[in-house]
């Protein structure tokens, strides 16, 4: 079953939104060369706490920080540590809040400094993946009309979608149903409904889709070496179309 939301659970999870959003803002604007994942991690974590929120990562399933930071070949779930962000480097920013029970999650890549064509085209077609599946986000619609746009999109530009990991229903609690893929056929799957919330997560790589798991049991990385690039947004799906939480 997919959970449908009350006016009130909406204006709360609106909320949480844009805590998150004003975090990630201010994150965004400290990434530069020099500083390491794990000056990431603690600036999201004091961020949020002051926004009287939490951190929705921390200690979920044990992972063991605030922020998901990836750097160039990692898809996803980046353990923050000492790793030193080079010029050149992509960095992709994955957090969550939970905000008086109420979860909101969003994602984002950067470059840092100057960066080659592949990677800022990697980028720029990995924001508009997620801008095309959130047009799809419309009751009436079916739930893998999200999924087919953005491959059908990301493939069109020359690069492939991650089959391992895939968007979620999200509300009170982080994960919900339903799962999300961002790859499949049009027109499968539940129909949408005024009052689902989505967390629509495109992860789009430079070479192969595949990947592997790294030692620490959490992060992604791509099989070939090639970048990956990683955008996300909370969408609530109304009578008047998508509208984005984590605007």
């Amino acid at each position: 079953m997919i959970p449908l939301k009350s006016e009130k659970d909406l204006q709360m999870l609106k909320r949480s939104g844009q805590i998150l959003s004003a975090v990630m803002r201010k994150v965004q604007k400290s990434v530069r060369a020099g500083m390491t994942t794990r000056d990431i991690d603690l600036l999201s974590e004091e961020l949020i706490l002051k926004e009287k929120a939490l951190p929705a990562f921390k200690g979920y399933k044990g992972f063991p920080a605030t922020a998901c930071v990836s750097v160039n070949e990692e898809i996803v779930h980046g353990i923050p540590s000492s790793r030193v962000i080079l010029e050149g480097d992509i960095v992709s920013i994955d957090l969550g809040v939970n905000y008086q029970g109420y979860f909101s999650d969003m994602a984002l890549t950067l470059p840092v400094g100057r960066v080659d064509e592949n990677k800022k085209k990697l980028i720029e077609v990995t924001r508009k993946a997620l801008d095309t599946g959130i047009k799809q986000a419309c009751a009436g619609n079916y739930l893998s009309d999200i999924s087919h746009s953005i491959q059908s999109f990301v493939e069109e530009s020359g690069f492939s979608v991650v089959r391992q990991f895939v968007g979620h229903g999200i509300g009170k609690a982080l994960h919900e149903e339903p799962e999300i893929p961002n790859f499949g056929e049009a027109h499968l799957g539940p129909h949408l409904k005024s009052g689902m919330v989505l967390a629509i997560e495109p992860m789009v790589n430079i070479g192969s889709w595949e990947c592997f798991i790294a030692d620490n049991y959490w992060t992604a990385v791509t099989k070939d070496g090639l970048a990956s690039a990683h955008f996300e947004h909370t969408v609530a799906i109304t009578d008047k179309g998508p509208v984005i939480l984590t605007e």
